[in-house]
């Protein structure tokens, strides 16, 4: 167990980390489309009901990734989360208020209205996943910022700058790109598409559950048209490798499929991660009576994400491409915490397990009591 192995130890951990995050943004697809599938008030009231069981779960598991990547990553999280820091903003803030929309949505007597607070839980349902797309994307299609390495022997001496970002908008350009646009819209159809398969699990309504499934066919049509031509880019596109040796970076060539070919147990995650989200999207459509698609097609998510941090990061690959200066390009190789410190956090890393069991009785303590029927 050398430095590499525990570099690539906690790139998969922050990785997995990044894929339930994915899964768990079912709360703000379902957020985002309250309205259309609950006509009545009562009807409105199981469905925020509903979420209001899981949000928590979301934003958890979010801060939970953002501390995973400082305390692993030190050097990508002060070059995105300072640099980048207005597209970071908007997603903060979008959870805040979504915090403060489930807090006083259904209290009398507050002072904006319960409308208020509702349009306070759409707009995290629209912004969090499209910010979250574009910013996850940015790992595949860059970002313009610079690292001095050479300062990095002077942290703790004063004021040093180690990165900086090259440009004024600080993280909103990535929605100038064409690409981040389109993964984002993408991840927002997903959790669109998992809001609906939630609902039709979670709540024992035929309206809603008959409203879900319509609104399921129109999401999953709005997630392929934007995912595949995403993810055959991704096959075909050029990438930035990291010389083992020599740390210089350098253009390399379909650099993402020869990841995926380098190591075929990642192309199996990612093929039975795509059958299993296909079969949780096809079979809640085409059979009213089946109510488990959230399971498949929430693991099926799980492993594609996951699969796609994996080849960003794996192989001597740049997960962060500098569009100013390739060689400012961070890798896992590059941009870690030391062998000390990433020892010592595997050793905490051991009680994951736990950590996922309690969250799953947590989950099955709240859903025990069956949901109010109408």
């Amino acid at each position: 167990m050398d430095y590499s192995f525990y570099q690539h130890y906690w790139w998969f951990l922050v990785s997995l980390l990044g894929a339930l995050l994915v899964f768990l943004l079912f709360v703000q697809g379902g957020q985002s489309q309250i309205y259309q599938l609950g006509k009545k008030e009562s009807e409105l009231n199981l469905l925020f009901g509903s979420m209001g069981k899981k949000w928590e779960l979301t934003f958890t598991t979010l801060v939970t990734f953002g501390g995973a990547f400082f305390a692993s990553f030190p050097l990508f999280y002060s070059t995105s989360f300072g640099g980048a820091y207005w597209v970071w903003m908007l997603i903060l803030f979008s959870f805040i208020i979504q915090a403060i929309g489930y807090e006083f949505v259904n209290k009398k007597g507050n002072v904006l209205g319960n409308n208020t607070y509702k349009m306070f839980l759409f707009l995290n349902g629209l912004l969090a996943p499209i910010l979250l797309g574009a910013a996850v994307s940015t790992l595949f299609f860059g970002a313009e910022f610079v690292v001095n390495k050479q300062n990095l022997a002077g942290v703790g001496a004063g004021n040093i700058v180690i990165s900086s970002w090259q440009n004024p908008l600080h993280g909103l350009e990535a929605v100038g790109n064409l690409w981040n646009v389109c993964l984002g819209v993408a991840v927002f159809f997903l959790s669109r598409c998992l809001g609906n398969l939630y609902f039709i699990n979670n709540i024992v309504n035929e309206e809603i559950r008959k409203n879900s499934r319509k609104h399921l066919l129109y999401n999953v049509i709005g997630f392929l048209v934007f995912f595949l031509p995403y993810l055959i880019k991704i096959v075909v596109k050029d990438g930035y490798a990291e010389d083992p040796t020599t740390g210089v970076i350098s253009v390399e060539s379909f650099k993402y499929l020869n990841n995926l070919l380098a190591n075929p147990w990642i192309i199996a995650l990612l093929l039975i991660g795509v059958v299993l989200v296909l079969y949780g999207f096809i079979r809640t459509i085409l059979q009213t009576r089946f109510i488990f698609g959230i399971w498949y097609a929430g693991i099926g998510t799980v492993l594609v994400v996951l699969s796609l941090l994996l080849i960003a990061g794996f192989n001597n690959t740049a997960y962060y491409p500098s569009l100013v200066d390739p060689q400012s390009s961070l890798t896992i190789a590059n941009s870690s915490s030391s062998l000390f410190t990433l020892k010592t956090m595997s050793v905490v890393s051991l009680l994951i397990p736990f950590v996922l069991a309690y969250i799953c009785y947590v989950w099955y303590s709240m859903d025990k009591k069956e949901p109010v029927k109408q």
